[in-house]
């Protein structure tokens, strides 16, 4: 299995063989630092379906790499009500109905967060423009979250229109959801905590059982009064933004030192409501900050939570002093320059026939924000080595534990209020779900082998279902029988002769194909000799599909009558099945070509669906035998998909410019660009002798060996030209240290203080 600590982690090992290996929906819960997320990275990057990310919030879809369940599925912010008009509300791009109907797996971070009604409208989305009428349109769930956390906020007003139609607001409360089997992996082991009694009390206050011992150790750590000597690393986590923000503006006041704004650097389309940052971030040398992203260079000196003090403030960078895991300050401080972060959107890559995300826009900001107190709610997913905690004012079940876990070590915790019973308590119902989900889970695990097996021969049996194109072909034909007969007499006949032809050629040979696969045992399916005979049986459906349609469609599409409304039926039905027999041609022609395998079928479907539902190849499918053979139209010219812009970085500089030209024609900064480049350094696609000059790397090992070990940075940038930066003296440094690890130059410790 890919992932990273397999050996020493069943329930990821289990979690990668459902979400890969099967069709089961899954609901992947776990304690706080147990995981989920690192899982769902590993996921995106190794995974052979086609997916897309959602979350409930705009920060929860940026962490998660996705987008935000609202904005993906064009969602008003009204609740669902189930039998109501809303499903007509949905409005969809001709690119995001392709993306739709191409999905595998639909993954829902922060899954505690989702109410019931919003994933039944995610149901009734899925289903209409999916055209299946399975729950969830027949695409395979990942729910990740853990519902001890966060749960999801119900106003008062939606609650009285819920009521009638729900018993809960959890997600598990969804009538879809009740519709499917799913199976609950629940991560065990804790990454964030180390101590097994500050982790016992933890799962204690998760699970609303706390002992007198419990108790009584966070009663030690309560101090109304404690106030933190100076910077010492400590971070106030509160329930409400007021308090949080109030608590930052005050301390920032105190400080005597001067304001500096870092205005952030706003390209395209990001909205506002996803902004990671202040867009105009107010510091000053004293000011205590934390990081909201993971450093992004070879380096890796900060991480999104980390905290740190700023000792330095220039106009377009800052110095920050952090604190090392031992509670003592870090002898080096950490050059912070913009970063950029990306609001993306799903598309489809006409060039490869797949899913990716698409930039839509830029936000470069310090990666930085006020930090003496945060909410609860923002420190979800973050770890703190100290953590001043004030939950006294805690109004939703899970915020003490979000708070208290948030920490590495009991010792780490201050108490700034009481923690009562009261605060603790959980949501029955919660507790509930949780209980059963958990004797569900066993019996999920001795079933995982027959449940694979089962996906094997499920998607067996989709490669010859055509019940759909059936289905269409037969409305067209009920169609120009009661309407068109007598006018049109030749092609209401042809279409009731393909009616005939479709059940005796194509649907009686699949259905006893269908027959075999179900009965066969699992071994002979997977006998090199049977899946010989798929191959040429794929080969065999596409010809007998091209011979039955001929130029039927394109005669079927000339049809006129008075009857406007029966001629636009005939146009979309004979619209819907060029596109449908556009995806078999693609997908039997391909699948004629392979070796039947769950990763080949699932990308050739993808591919099938993706190319059949563009625009570009209606135009093409309809002049070839498949789908009718009309006259070819001169075609409009195809939109070059939108590439990545690391890729378009490379593309220039594979066409000879530097990286200051690139940076001055794509209007981005030197530093970016850089880091562009480096993308491909890692992937060993060029060298850093390619990015740097001749110049550049004997003027900066020149300065560094001038210096000896111990290199100040203030005195090497005296040394230099003033367009050296500092990624270019750690691109150099890097360079030394693969060609020459024991140089003095390569060694050297550069210090920014």
């Amino acid at each position: 299995m890919p992932m990273e600590d397999s050996v020493h982690n069943h329930e990821l090992e289990l979690a990668w063989e459902f979400a890969e290996h099967t069709g089961v929906s899954i609901f992947l819960t776990g304690k706080a630092g147990t995981g989920k997320t690192t899982f769902l990275r590993t996921l995106k990057e190794r995974s052979s379906k086609s997916m897309v990310v959602v979350a409930p919030t705009g920060v929860a879809a940026m962490n998660a790499g996705g987008v935000t369940i609202h904005s993906f599925f064009q969602l008003p912010l009204s609740p669902f009500v189930p039998g109501s008009e809303y499903r007509d509300k949905f409005n969809f791009s001709k690119d995001k109905l392709r993306i739709i109907r191409a999905l595998d797996l639909l993954v829902i971070d922060e899954i505690s967060m989702v109410r019931a009604d919003l994933l039944d409208a995610i149901d009734n989305a899925l289903r209409k423009y999916r055209r299946d009428t399975r729950p969830f349109g027949g695409v395979q769930l990942l729910m990740i979250g853990d519902l001890l956390q966060l749960a999801p906020v119900v106003t008062p007003q939606d609650e009285a229109l819920l009521r009638p139609h729900y018993s809960t607001p959890y997600f598990f409360g969804s009538k879809a959801l009740a519709q499917i089997p799913y199976v609950t992996i629940e991560l065990q082991k804790v990454y964030r905590q180390q101590n097994r009694r500050f982790v016992e009390l933890l799962n204690n206050v998760r699970d609303n059982r706390l002992t007198a011992e419990d108790v009584r150790l966070l009663q030690s750590r309560l101090d109304p009064d404690f106030n933190p000597k100076g910077n010492s690393g400590y971070i106030r986590l509160t329930s409400h933004n007021i308090t949080a923000d109030n608590f930052n503006n005050r301390e920032l006041a105190r400080l005597q030192s001067p304001l500096r704004r870092y205005k952030a650097d706003i390209r395209d389309n990001f909205p506002e409501l996803i902004f990671p940052t202040s867009s105009e971030l107010e510091l000053k040398v004293g000011a205590q900050v934390m990081f909201i992203k993971n450093d992004s260079s070879p380096e890796r000196r900060y991480y999104n939570g980390k905290i740190g003090t700023v000792v330095s403030a220039e106009p377009d960078c800052v110095k920050v002093i952090c604190h090392d895991d031992a509670g003592g300050t870090e002898a080096e401080p950490i050059l912070v320059e913009p970063q950029k972060w990306e609001n993306t959107k799903y598309t489809v890559d006409e060039a490869t026939n797949t899913i990716v995300p698409d930039v839509q826009g830029t936000f470069s900001q310090l990666p930085l924000r006020l930090a003496w107190a945060i909410t609860i709610h923002k420190s979800q997913g973050l770890t703190f080595p100290k953590a001043i905690i004030d939950a006294g004012a805690a109004f939703a079940p899970g915020q003490v534990y979000v708070a208290l876990s948030r920490c590495t070590s009991l010792e780490g915790i201050v108490l700034a209020t009481p923690i009562g019973a009261g605060l603790i308590g959980g949501d029955p119902e919660v507790n509930a779900y949780i209980a059963c989900q958990q004797e569900e889970a066993a019996r999920s695990e001795a079933n995982l082998p027959a449940i694979k097996q089962a996906y094997f021969r499920s998607l067996l049996v989709d490669m010859f279902n055509f019940g759909s194109l059936v289905s269409l072909q037969e409305s067209l034909n009920r169609q120009m029988s009661q309407v068109f007969r007598h006018s049109f007499p030749k092609e209401t006949e042809r279409q009731a002769e393909i009616a005939i032809a479709l059940r005796e050629r194509v649907v009686a040979v699949a259905d006893k194909w269908i027959a075999i696969i179900s009965n066969q045992p699992y071994d002979a399916l997977t006998d090199p000799a049977m899946l010989e005979r798929v191959s040429r049986s794929a080969l065999y459906f596409q010809k007998e599909l091209a011979e039955i349609f001929g130029d039927s469609l394109t005669q079927a599409a000339r049809v006129r009558t008075d009857n406007k409304k029966a001629t636009q039926r005939v146009k979309e039905l004979v619209g819907d099945i060029r596109v449908s027999l556009g995806r078999w041609n693609f997908l039997l022609g391909h699948m004629g070509s392979k070796t039947f395998s769950i990763p080949t079928y699932l990308q050739c479907r993808q591919a099938a669906v993706l190319e059949s539902s563009r625009e570009t190849s209606l135009r093409r499918l309809a002049g070839n035998d498949v789908t009718g053979g009309v006259k070819k139209k001169k075609e409009k010219k195809v939109k070059e998909p939108r590439k990545i812009s690391h890729d378009i970085t490379f593309e220039m500089f594979s066409q000879g410019l530097d990286r200051y030209e690139i940076a001055t024609q794509r209007g981005l900064a030197v530093s970016t660009i850089s880091e562009h480049l480096m993308k491909f350094v890692d992937n060993g696609t060029i060298s850093i002798r390619d990015i740097l000059t001749p110049v550049l790397v004997n003027q900066v090992t020149s300065a560094l060996e001038q210096l000896g070990e111990d290199v100040n940075y203030n005195e090497l940038r005296r040394l230099l030209p003033d367009n050296i930066t500092f990624w270019d003296i750690r691109a150099v440094q890097r360079l030394i240290r693969e060609e020459n690890g024991d140089s003095l130059a390569g060694k050297a410790t550069l210090r920014l203080g």
